[in-house]
């Protein structure tokens, strides 16, 4: 189990305080789920983060949550 979860609703991780996913969370999640699944399960991520920071612009968030995967 990873400690390196969302802390919402800023989207910010507990453990090193980045924005989440930080560096350590997106090696794990990468070794954790195929590709697929991952872009599912972080596209969900940015609806939610979304959501709760409607300031934040668009882009930003996706690049954040899905602009990373390979």
């Amino acid at each position: 189990m990873t400690t390196h979860a969302p802390v919402l609703p800023l989207w910010l991780c507990e453990r090193c305080d980045r924005p989440w996913p930080c560096a350590t969370r997106r090696a794990e999640l990468l070794a954790e789920q195929g590709r697929v699944r991952l872009a599912y399960y972080l596209s969900l991520c940015l609806i939610s983060a979304g959501q709760d920071m409607s300031w934040a612009p668009v882009d930003v968030l996706r690049r954040r949550f899905i602009g990373w995967l390979p």
